[in-house]
């Protein structure tokens, strides 16, 4: 989506930087919001209602009585008073707000670019649209996880609400990318492998997520082993093919420790081929790249020996939003084709 215009094109790319600082303003508040045990302070969804913060004692106390009726308040939180629930309440409404603002600063502009180029020369954007509104949705389906019969969301669903939160943002930087980026390489490395160890980011992110969902990152609290073993006390090697593994506290932070090992390895593998076949094009991709890996790998382990202390443990998010942006732009260095013309 190469624009020829100048003016559109600026405008298009600036839209799209808000969008993604947004975005990443979104995930990490997201990702504070379940570290404070949050989510579940606002159990109704409210599309407009919830706009605006409460503004009266009178509102505060309704949403506190409403909190006090779900599983979280009654076996968790029981002594919790109105002031310390202010504290969650906000957390969540920061999140609701951000989804919201999203919405609005994503669709208005869309609608204005689409009477300047037309519908058919956006419609990559319009499917960034449907995701950020099915995102909404699956908010809301993940917190609904929570308010029945336990006292926290779904890890399943909270996994799949954060991956589809960085398949936005990488979305929104492919475009941008393509937009603004004529590729001049002529030595590409196989796509194979950029497209690969990009899957293995995401799927590492949803595993993340796993351990967070179930506060896993809270036990085993040692590296490089897990406790006086390199595989968990507390499990069998065996367990590890049972379907139910993704919702067994200690085998899911083991999967993502090993996880973490083969990426790593996997990113030396792709390096050493680069710097063999001299895509001098790539260079600064796959060193940046390295730089987040290392950075995400560091943090995990601090996280890890710091019993997922708050500010370790948000670091570590924000290092995987710089890590799955640095490998978009590589993966975006070595695509097949080049981009395409859009003329106004």
């Amino acid at each position: 989506m190469y624009i020829e215009n100048t003016a559109i094109r600026n405008k298009i790319s600036t839209w799209l930087v808000c969008m993604f600082s947004l975005i990443v303003i979104m995930i990490i508040v997201g990702g504070l919001t379940r570290l404070t045990d949050s989510g579940l302070s606002i159990t109704k969804w409210e599309l407009f209602y919830g706009f605006f913060p409460p503004m009266n004692e009178q509102i505060w106390i309704d949403y506190f009585e409403q909190y006090k009726l779900i599983p979280e308040f009654q076996i968790q939180n029981y002594s919790m008073n109105l002031s310390e629930f202010k504290v969650i309440f906000w957390w969540e409404w920061a999140h609701r707000f951000l989804g919201r603002l999203i919405g609005i600063s994503f669709v208005l502009p869309l609608i204005y670019f689409t009477f300047k180029l037309n519908f058919k020369k956006l419609i990559n954007l319009y499917l960034i649209f449907f995701l950020i509104c099915f995102q909404g949705f699956l908010g809301w389906y993940m917190v609904s996880s929570g308010l029945v019969d336990r006292i926290d969301v779904s890890h399943f669903r909270l996994s799949f609400h954060l991956i589809v939160a960085f398949l936005i943002l990488s979305l929104i930087l492919w475009n941008y990318l393509k937009i603004n980026i004529k590729i001049n390489n002529d030595i590409k490395l196989n796509l194979f492998f950029p497209l690969t160890f990009l899957i293995l980011i995401f799927f590492q992110i949803i595993i993340g997520a796993f351990v967070s969902g179930m506060d896993a990152g809270l036990i085993y609290n040692s590296w490089p082993l897990m406790g006086n073993n390199y595989f968990p006390d507390d499990n069998k090697f065996i367990n590890l093919f049972n379907i139910n593994a993704f919702s067994d506290a200690s085998l899911v932070q083991f999967i993502h420790r090993n996880l973490a090992y083969v990426i790593l390895f996997f990113y030396f593998f792709i390096l050493f081929k680069v710097y063999k076949k001299k895509i001098k094009g790539s260079f600064l991709a796959i060193n940046l790249v390295g730089l987040f890996l290392l950075s995400q790998v560091i943090l995990g382990i601090l996280t890890l020996l710091n019993g997922a202390q708050i500010f370790l443990a948000s670091l570590h998010q924000i290092s995987s939003i710089f890590l799955v942006s640095a490998s978009i732009y590589f993966l975006y260095l070595n695509k097949k084709t080049n981009v395409f013309r859009l003329e106004n």
